[in-house]
């Protein structure tokens, strides 16, 4: 009996390694995953996760006491928001216009000295219900947000906004 299920093992390992996603837990617990501890544990993380939470509950005066004094918000297809008071006006003129929104993380980590968002926001803008993938890459010194990079598709995002044309105003040529 014992070199059958010996046998048995060795086919559940093989058929997870040509499977992705082949459930090996079915015969044994798995110990929590790194990943998992570390973003519990991790103080970069932790900055980010408040802030997302924060975003949740619609709180925008802690959305921008979150980033550090000379943060930096930058949707990478407009120019950058320097400075939390810039930063905090910019969050506050765009949620007056939110009705509801949360963001809807897939996955969360670090890489080297950033923390990496993939997510899908899903929200309700002046009525317009929308959701759009976005991932983000955000520069955490201490508690607060030094730099935060968004990518995601700008035309999508103002379709699902149901606005008609950019909001956004550029800075004035010097």
């Amino acid at each position: 009996m014992n070199r059958f299920r010996s046998a048995a093992m060795a086919l559940t390992v093989a058929a997870g390694l040509m499977l992705p996603g082949a459930a090996l837990a079915e015969t044994a617990p798995a110990p929590a995953a790194p990943e998992q501890e570390s973003s519990m544990t991790d103080p970069k993380i932790a900055v980010v996760e408040k802030m997302i939470d924060a975003w949740n509950r619609r709180d925008w005066k802690l959305v921008g006491d979150l980033f550090a004094e000379d943060g930096v918000l930058h949707s990478m297809m407009i120019e950058p928001v320097n400075g939390r008071p810039a930063i905090a006006e910019r969050i506050n003129a765009l949620g007056a216009g939110i009705e509801s929104i949360t963001l809807h993380i897939h996955n969360i980590g670090r890489i080297g000295d950033v923390v990496v968002i993939e997510r899908t926001d899903e929200f309700v803008y002046k009525g317009h219900h929308g959701k759009v993938p976005v991932v983000g890459i955000l520069e955490v010194e201490g508690d607060h947000v030094k730099v935060w990079r968004e990518y995601y598709d700008r035309a999508e995002l103002l379709r699902e906004m149901g606005i008609g044309e950019e909001f956004h105003k550029p800075a004035a040529a010097h």
